[in-house]
């Protein structure tokens, strides 16, 4: 698996964003994760950082931007649209996620009440998209 894996966080619950940093810890994986509690704060991220993320992890319902919105943003930037998004939410709403796979998203992953199944899906992610090739350029 590759390393430093550059990922942005879009999750405005503390309680989900400590538990996906104490995942990849528990994993020892070397990720840089950069924090972001809502569309708004990781929009002005975007446009400071001059290094993109090679991916974006994103809940749906959060305050000020929501994540179908920011989607919506991302998908119309040219220097944006190519970071694949996925979707990390706890709405198994079939309305959310049809409309989320319109916008662009590369995938939607639901948050499992165990902990252990949450590892799971967690590891699994990252490890598909640290040997994917589709790598920003």
């Amino acid at each position: 698996m590759k390393n430093n894996l550059k990922v942005l966080l879009i999750e405005d619950d503390m309680i989900e964003v400590m538990k996906l940093n104490r995942v990849v810890a528990s994993l020892n994986l070397k990720y840089n994760i950069v924090e972001a509690n809502n569309g708004e704060e990781a929009l002005k991220i975007l446009e400071e950082k001059d290094e993109l993320p090679d991916i974006i992890l994103l809940d749906l319902n959060m305050p000020k931007i929501n994540g179908m919105e920011f989607l919506s943003i991302i998908k119309k930037e040219e220097r944006l649209r190519h970071i694949p998004a996925i979707i990390l939410t706890t709405s198994n709403n079939q309305k959310d996620l049809l409309e989320c796979y319109k916008l662009g998203i590369a995938g939607y992953v639901l948050k499992p009440l165990k902990y252990e199944e949450y590892v799971s899906k967690i590891e699994k992610l990252l490890a598909y998209w640290s040997i994917n090739e589709l790598k920003q350029i």
